[in-house]
């Protein structure tokens, strides 16, 4: 596995939308955990891709994750559901050139598992941040995370995926870091 650095890695939050987010078991913690991750990633200086699934009926990505997203974060409105099917997300993914992809988001063993099977084929390495992922169920959450497993992607918490991006307590983001996973 190639460990993620700022410099090689890119989050991506997949379809935390507002007429989404009340269906999914444990919303509120999937969305303060994805909220960490994405401040997290602003912090340090690591590039994010958001996507959106129809959001003329599921609404847009939810105000406390929106709030956070910097000018250069793109949205992409999509209809499949994985983020590889949109042709948006190629071409910002191919722009940026990284090897890790940082997966949080909904529904796990939807959207988000087809999105971590297409990246893992394509050759991406793969964190599915565990603690920021959900489902409607969370049997069918669990099964998922443990596909993507299988299939290759590391399954980590919010936590640990941010110390490894930082590598060390020298960092000069550690102590803004230290306050998010708190």
């Amino acid at each position: 596995m190639i460990f993620p650095t700022v410099e090689n890695a890119l989050l991506v939050a997949v379809d935390l939308q507002t007429k989404l987010m009340p269906a999914m078991s444990e919303s509120e913690s999937i969305i303060r955990r994805a909220g960490i991750m994405v401040q997290g990633a602003v912090e340090l200086g690591v590039d994010i891709v958001v996507s959106e699934q129809y959001p003329k009926g599921l609404g847009n990505t939810v105000p406390e994750i929106s709030a956070w997203l910097p000018g250069s974060a793109p949205v992409i409105e999509k209809n499949c559901f994985s983020v590889f099917g949109s042709p948006e997300f190629n071409t910002f993914l191919s722009s940026k050139k990284r090897e890790v992809l940082i997966f949080t988001g909904v529904e796990m063993h939807v959207c988000m598992l087809q999105s971590v099977l297409d990246a893992l084929s394509a050759g991406y390495e793969v964190i599915v941040v565990a603690d920021a992922v959900g489902s409607r169920k969370n049997s069918d959450r669990d099964l998922a995370l443990e596909m993507a497993r299988s299939a290759g992607a590391a399954v980590l918490s919010s936590e640990s995926v941010l110390f490894m991006l930082m590598r060390d307590s020298g960092n000069p983001h550690f102590k803004a870091i230290s306050k998010l996973i708190k």
